[in-house]
């Protein structure tokens, strides 16, 4: 098989529609008093950044869903958006 190389996995999870947004709620609250006037519909999520070595992008995707899906996200209540690049500036295959 060929050489494995590094992959970055960028992983957004946020609270699927219909789930109930508090954090997002309070923001959207308090933009107003800040000066920020004209923002809606705000929800709050969490992104996490690693890399993963893989043989190409598909097997790094593959396995960073894998990730997003079994820990970072809770499937029930959270989409997790997978984003994977060639890390350090490599091309993938």
């Amino acid at each position: 098989m060929g050489d494995k190389a590094m992959f970055g996995v960028l992983v957004e999870v946020q609270l699927r529609p219909g789930i109930a947004d508090p954090q997002g709620a309070t923001i959207q609250r308090a933009l107003p008093a800040l000066g920020f006037d004209g923002i809606s519909a705000v929800r709050a999520g969490k992104a996490f950044r690693f890399e993963i070595d893989a043989l190409d992008e598909e097997e790094a995707l593959l396995h960073a869903r894998v990730v997003a899906d079994r820990l970072l996200a809770n499937p029930v209540i959270e989409d997790a958006t997978v984003t994977v690049t060639p890390a350090n500036g490599e091309s993938g295959a």
